[in-house]
């Protein structure tokens, strides 16, 4: 017989986390980030994934213009003490001082999206609470399997207020860009 008991794990802070990045523990191809004090390996890209991201990105880039800073794929978010999550895509606040100084945290996000074809589970239930925890305004779910976008609003505490998807034929804006808008079918082309 076979005894499952919560055994206590060993949670990371962001700057340990970053230090053992430094210290070389992880290898130059490793895809990994951190989750509420877990290092949390990344699932590799597959074809699909990468052209939505490539789509979202080049829109996103060509629709906002100067008006806001878009990071992309894998550019990390800091959400102290125990979170540096990589999303897909990042929409974030012109600031004066540059990124290249200090990643973003949550107050320069405007928008937080994670395309999702193999974690969908994880991104839509660990990823948007840490998401709305952090106070992050939106977060989209780009889901290459069913093709629709789950866009989460209005974040309280440990969830999104707001939620609804967007499917083929529909068409998404962010909450900080209303006139900005994206066709869901461009997304998937």
């Amino acid at each position: 017989m076979a005894i499952e008991a919560e055994r206590p794990r060993r949670l990371f802070t962001v700057d340990e986390y970053h230090r053992m990045a430094d210290a070389g523990v992880f290898g130059p191809d490793e895809r990994v980030e951190l989750i509420e004090g877990e290092i949390i390996q990344m699932s590799p890209i597959g074809p699909r994934h990468a052209g939505c991201v490539i789509n979202l990105t080049r829109m996103l880039i060509t629709r906002l213009a100067d008006r806001a800073v878009v990071s992309p794929q894998g550019n990390p978010v800091v959400i102290r003490p125990r979170s540096e999550p990589q999303p897909d895509a990042l929409v974030l606040r012109s600031r004066a001082v540059s990124y290249s100084r200090a990643h973003p945290t949550p107050d320069d996000v405007l928008l937080a999206v994670e395309v999702s074809d193999t974690t969908t589970r994880f991104d839509r239930i660990v990823k948007a609470r840490l998401y709305a925890r952090a106070g992050i305004a939106e977060y989209w779910l780009v889901d290459v399997g069913t093709e629709c976008i789950d866009v989460f609003r209005s974040p309280t505490g440990e969830a999104y207020a707001e939620t609804t998807r967007a499917g083929r034929g529909a068409v998404v804006a962010p909450l900080a860009f209303p006139e900005v808008t994206l066709a869901v079918d461009d997304l998937f082309a």
